[in-house]
């Protein structure tokens, strides 16, 4: 039995939202209400963040996603600019409409002090690719063919959960928390590598009657003791609303002169997000891109007053 792209990518979400679940207890606690609700829980894209930066073997910035999961199926579909935060951003979508998209952004490291860029090497500049020679071979198959035998894939897939984690090894607290005085989202990376930053829940797609959108989806949230950031980004009826649970802290493992310690740090939190109508070439369709000015505010979710 063989299996193709899009059949891959489909498992290697559903193994990476299996892991968020664990890590991140707001989503666990919102999979279970909606499923004890006869809802279902449908992603609409997770979320990456990246340095443009040399990292070892691994392709820098917004590439060492896309070289991955172009391998699967997806297309570069929008670019974003938020010159602001000095971030680039893009997402990725397959053929499919039921295959969630990937959305990365990357930091323009160039534009921070010069002493920040001068600590990041000390973190990343020997980062070892995480794919073994054997796992090349068989993402270069996929690409190639288009498929993969059923063995073959299971290896490829438990080979890319790896791939999104933390590639290096652990950052020294000191650097992590200087470079944080600069930049959040540096310091974010540093610890978390490739890991997903969020999933995005379908609130479209939800399924329950009581909750007919963003706002009383929300309220059931909070209700239950989901606890929810303030606010609902976008306004009620536009193309896109966004909403997000409060980032899940856990302890990371970091240097301290030559010992290991841990430190507890924001990690990620789960979106809720609501699509409106646009007409396409005649057609009434769900907008399927992102807005920039709301994005911007969401790269803000993972800062606490301890970081």
């Amino acid at each position: 039995m063989k299996r193709d792209a899009l059949q891959i990518a489909e498992s290697l979400v559903a193994k990476l939202w299996e892991a968020f679940l664990i890590r991140v207890p707001y989503a666990k606690a919102y999979n279970d209400l909606v499923t004890k609700n006869g809802g279902q829980v449908v992603l609409d894209h997770l979320g990456f963040r990246t340095l443009n930066t040399h990292i070892g073997e691994q392709p820098a910035g917004i590439l060492g996603i896309r070289h991955i999961v172009e391998c699967l199926g997806y297309r570069l579909v929008e670019k974003h600019v938020l010159p602001k935060k000095g971030l680039k951003a893009a997402y990725f979508e397959t053929e499919s409409a039921g295959v969630p998209k990937f959305f990365v952004s990357q930091l323009d490291v160039a534009q921070l002090p010069e002493w920040v860029q001068n600590l990041l090497p000390d973190v990343v500049a020997d980062t070892p690719y995480l794919l073994s020679d054997s796992g090349i071979e068989l993402l270069g198959k996929l690409k190639a063919d288009g498929v993969l035998n059923e063995e073959a894939a299971e290896i490829l897939e438990e080979e890319l959960v790896n791939y999104f984690s933390r590639a290096w090894g652990p950052p020294s607290r000191q650097t992590v928390l200087h470079v944080n005085d600069v930049s959040h989202y540096a310091a974010w990376v540093l610890l978390f590598g490739n890991s997903p930053s969020h999933f995005a829940a379908s609130v479209n797609n939800q399924g329950i009657a009581e909750w007919p959108d963003i706002e009383s989806t929300c309220r059931a949230l909070k209700a239950n003791g989901i606890l929810m950031k303030d606010g609902i980004e976008g306004e009620k009826g536009s193309v896109l609303q966004q909403a997000a649970t409060f980032a899940a802290k856990e302890d990371v493992i970091v240097k301290v002169g030559e010992e290991n310690e841990e430190m507890k740090w924001a990690y990620a939190y789960l979106e809720l997000i609501q699509r409106g109508f646009v007409n396409e070439d005649g057609q009434k369709k769900l907008f399927g891109g992102f807005v920039d000015i709301q994005e911007r505010h969401l790269y803000h979710l993972t800062r606490t007053l301890e970081n």
